[in-house]
């Protein structure tokens, strides 16, 4: 992508529309809990103001954010919670002002950068516009986890593009960190966009193939519903083996979601 402000633009949009979800929100709704074990409205926006904080740490002290790596080290494990807690136990008004003051100031840091430029992370180094889309991808996700915990339909729009382009580049990723091999071979995919159009990404002729609307392949990757609640077709056993793993996250392997209707 050679031009990173539409992904920028889609960015603020997407973090706008969020803050429209929990600007007016009442204490409680703020401690309802979310399709992620253990966290509610509260954790699922202060991981957004965490990560766009170490974000802005990546564009604009590279020297700070290896501070910041080494300490996701030497805690693997509980590193992302905690960053989590400490901003849900913040009172409602804080943590919003924090999350859009620090939005804010990656939008400004990520325009300000040379296009060309690539920053840190804690996986391969990251482009202006990856860091973008997978800011996106993020904002997205947990916004998804936001209105099931509320109670509310998005619609969707046709920011998702760059969550489903996210989600088609990681398909070799998703098999690393199963321990796989991936196939030697590109698939193609065919995706109905909220707008109405075709979303297509590989060989026109590939025998593997995965089709089916946009959203749901969002919600495939982000791991934000299962499978078989997901109107995707496969055709061929690659592509169908692909989307029982696939996920646009860095990190291990998530649990997913359970199905409709499964008794947890």
């Amino acid at each position: 992508m050679s031009d990173p402000m539409p992904v920028i633009d889609d960015l603020r949009e997407e973090s706008e529309e969020l803050d429209g979800l929990v600007a007016g929100l009442s204490p409680r709704r703020w401690s309802l809990t979310t399709p992620a074990p253990g966290w509610t409205v509260a954790h699922q926006i202060a991981h957004l103001a965490w990560t766009d904080r170490s974000s802005l740490l990546a564009v604009t002290d590279a020297d700070g954010f290896r501070t910041l790596v080494e300490k996701a080290l030497a805690a693997p494990d509980s590193f992302v919670d905690q960053g989590a807690e400490e901003g849900a136990r913040l009172p409602p008004g804080e943590l919003l002002t924090r999350w859009r003051a620090g939005r804010a100031a990656l939008e400004e840091a990520l325009r300000a950068a040379t296009p060309k430029a690539r920053f840190p992370w804690y996986g391969p180094p990251m482009s202006v516009a990856s860091m973008a889309t997978a800011r996106l991808m993020e904002t997205w996700a947990h916004g998804q986890d936001v209105a099931d915990a509320l109670g509310v339909e998005r619609p969707p729009t046709d920011r998702l593009r760059h969550v489903v382009r996210l989600g088609v580049r990681t398909r070799d990723f998703a098999y690393g960190v199963h321990g796989l091999t991936p196939p030697a071979d590109p698939f193609r995919v065919e995706l109905r966009a909220p707008s109405g159009d075709l979303w297509t990404y590989g060989p026109e002729d590939a025998p593997q193939r995965v089709t089916g609307p946009a959203l749901d392949f969002c919600l495939l990757v982000t791991q934000r519903a299962h499978r078989s609640d997901l109107a995707l077709r496969a055709e061929g056993p690659d592509a169908d083996h692909w989307l029982d793993l696939a996920q646009a996250f860095a990190g291990p392997p998530g649990e997913g979601r359970p199905p409709k209707g499964h008794a947890s």
